[in-house]
């Protein structure tokens, strides 16, 4: 996604149900590494990128 007006671009992760800043979406623990950002052997978590964070959408109904 690039963001109007600007040269920035939002990096997803293969966990983010959307990019960060998507109306309805939110911030959530990484439930692969539980929020480390890691794996068991050391190795950064594919799922989050190594951040603990995915996007997730919220709400409903």
């Amino acid at each position: 996604m690039q963001y109007p007006n600007s040269s920035i671009k939002a990096q997803t992760n293969p966990g983010d149900d959307a990019p960060p800043g998507t109306p309805g979406t939110g911030e959530d623990i990484c439930r692969v590494c539980r929020g480390t950002g890691k794996l068991e052997n050391g190795s950064d978590c594919p799922n989050c990128g190594g951040t603990g964070k995915v996007v997730e959408g919220i709400g409903g109904g």
